[in-house]
């Protein structure tokens, strides 16, 4: 994966779409089974050790709070705990995660009953109206920090109350979840929305930008809908699924480079300060399998084509050549600027997008990015060597232990369980064809 990628620009784009339009997805995908660098038995045992034997049980002794409820991510990779407060974005995704857990690979009533905890400790700060769920509670559920006016973490609890509403069958959870995720577009839909978003991406020195249209924003809310209307159908959130998408496909999408812009403006036309040139590749790469997922979700292959290409080519852009794995942030695209530490969650999304390429596909390309970029993540990022059945989640370039020793310290309860959990489901499917 090479950087002359990134100068194809929009023809290059073009010509990935043709390229997969071309190929043959029933034949490829037979040779691709036997194509990933291990066996299929040999990566499902792989990723099962991941989940069943090192992830989950650290969680249970060091995380889990089995008296109130709740996670307690404020912990290092060796299980100290730094603190006991909380997250509502880390209860939200622990919900989900568990509910999941539940639902698809171990039907065992300790994961329901984790999930069920954390709903009842968050429900203990369950703002009214249009108010968002404060962003720091204590241990006991009280509220600390507020959201400041981000949508994100209730719309996590909205993915994971409606993925508990499919564990357990009581629809009013997913009903709640539909409140939830309506209430968040109104909210974003608002002129003045979260001005201070560009400092994210650029630094604090970025300028002000209320209202702005984020990719991220889109990615959270497709994600939710695409499961909640895999349970049952309903017109509203069909509509919110349908703007998503064309958020994404007739406005972030920048046809001058072939990249999807993160920010763009209320009115989903295209800034002209130094936000037309910010691509955040993490979001990009994890939107795009969400979308993926979306066109599957509507029967559209066309669509999952066009995903598909635009998914390799910003894992292509991203790419580090030099060390390995893929960038999170280019925030300049004309003048090649870069943030270039190396977060886990991104690499993850890799993982994912290109296993369902292969599954649905079997794309020769999709193969080798799966099988390098699994290479590079199991040679980097497990902390076995250092006494932890924990990843690092993030680090320098390099993917360096001794920088990890120096950022923040707590465990990551979601992207990872989840890129686990995915992979594993369809690595197993593939073993069934």
């Amino acid at each position: 994966m090479k950087r002359r990628g990134f100068i194809a620009g929009a023809a290059g784009s073009i010509a990935l779409v043709s390229d997969i339009l071309s190929a043959s997805p029933s034949q490829k995908r037979k040779t691709a089974r036997t194509n990933l660098g291990l066996p299929l038995q040999t990566l499902r045992a792989q990723y099962r050790t991941d989940l069943f034997v090192d992830f989950l049980p650290f969680m249970e002794k060091h995380v889990i709070d089995t008296e109130l409820g709740g996670f307690l991510c404020n912990t290092d990779h060796l299980g100290n705990r730094l603190n006991s407060n909380k997250l509502s974005w880390f209860e939200g995704r622990g919900t989900w995660v568990y509910s999941f857990l539940y639902n698809n690979l171990a039907r065992e009533q300790k994961y329901l009953d984790v999930a069920r905890r954390s709903i009842d400790l968050i429900m203990k700060s369950k703002p009214g109206g249009d108010e968002l769920w404060p962003k720091e509670i204590t241990r006991e559920g009280k509220p600390l920090t507020s959201a400041d006016g981000e949508v994100y973490g209730d719309l996590f609890i909205a993915e994971g109350l409606a993925e508990f509403s499919k564990a357990t069958g009581d629809r009013a959870f997913w009903e709640q979840a539909k409140q939830i995720l309506l209430k968040c577009v109104g909210l974003y839909d608002r002129p003045d929305y979260r001005p201070s978003i560009g400092q994210t991406y650029l630094g604090p020195s970025a300028p002000p930008f209320p209202g702005a249209r984020i990719q991220g924003v889109w990615m959270t809310l497709i994600r939710a809908s695409t499961q909640m209307l895999e349970m049952r159908p309903d017109k509203d959130i069909e509509a919110v699924a349908a703007r998503c998408v064309d958020a994404v496909v007739n406005h972030h999408y920048n046809a001058d480079f072939g990249l999807i812009n993160e920010l763009i403006n209320h009115d989903l036309s295209r800034p002209t300060n130094e936000y037309a040139q910010l691509v955040y590749t993490g979001h990009c790469i994890e939107n795009l399998w969400m979308l993926m997922l979306e066109a599957t979700r509507r029967r559209d292959e066309k669509l999952f084509d066009k995903f598909a290409a635009w998914f390799k080519r910003h894992v292509e852009v991203a790419w580090d050549d030099v060390y390995g794995g893929v960038f999170r942030d280019l925030q300049n695209v004309d003048r090649n600027v870069w943030l270039v530490d190396k977060v886990l969650w991104a690499q993850e999304e890799v993982l994912i997008g290109s296993l369902l390429v292969v599954e649905r596909r079997g794309y020769d390309w999709a193969v080798e990015l799966f099988r390098r970029t699994n290479s590079y993540v199991r040679e980097k990022y497990p902390l076995k060597k250092y006494g932890s059945p924990l990843w690092m989640y993030a680090s320098d370039r390099k993917a360096s232990y001794e920088v990890f020793l120096k950022m923040p310290k707590r465990v990551e309860n979601f992207h990872h369980p989840r890129h686990l959990m995915l992979n594993l489901l369809r690595l197993e499917r593939m073993l069934q064809i």
